[in-house]
């Protein structure tokens, strides 16, 4: 699915599906809808690695984990980020609303491979979409994979990823 229809269902991506589209991380969580304004500390974790650096990652894997995020959160320790499950590969689409942190986003495919990383502003609803599906997308603290000379092409390892 091309970027462009995921940008033009927005209106239609807070309902969670738009035609494939799903708009993720930092997303709004708007209290008339009963969504809590404090941070998910309490997720699932996972350790993964990027060739010899650790990665401790809470993972989010339902609908309504995957739509809190890394929101509300003021600090994010050096090793740990946040991993996002879907149920299958599809073009998704993150945000920063709510998201005080900077943020990079590898996008991840099944096997592990980074197909894309995101710099993504906090507070910011500039969206940051994946150039192919993923099943995964993991977020730390912006630079992270930059300062370790991890990018597109590059494998992560651990539980989640097929061989």
């Amino acid at each position: 699915m091309k970027i462009g229809h995921c940008l033009t269902q927005l209106s239609r991506v807070i309902r969670g599906r738009a035609g494939g589209c799903l708009l993720l991380a930092g997303l709004s969580a708007v209290p008339h809808l009963g969504w809590a304004q404090s941070p998910q500390l309490d997720l699932p974790r996972v350790r993964l690695s990027a060739g010899m650096f650790l990665i401790q990652a809470q993972v989010a894997s339902t609908p309504a984990q995957r739509n809190t995020g890394l929101m509300w959160r003021r600090e994010l320790p050096p090793h740990e980020g946040m991993l996002f499950v879907f149920e299958a590969p599809a073009s998704v689409c993150f945000w920063m609303r709510n998201t005080y942190l900077p943020l990079s986003a590898a996008f991840v495919g099944d096997d592990g491979t980074i197909v894309h990383i995101a710099q993504m502003q906090p507070l910011s609803e500039a969206t940051h979409c994946t150039p192919v599906p993923v099943r995964y997308v993991l977020e730390m603290n912006q630079g992270w994979f930059a300062n370790r000379g991890v990018g597109p092409g590059d494998k992560l390892s651990g539980r989640p990823f097929k061989k």
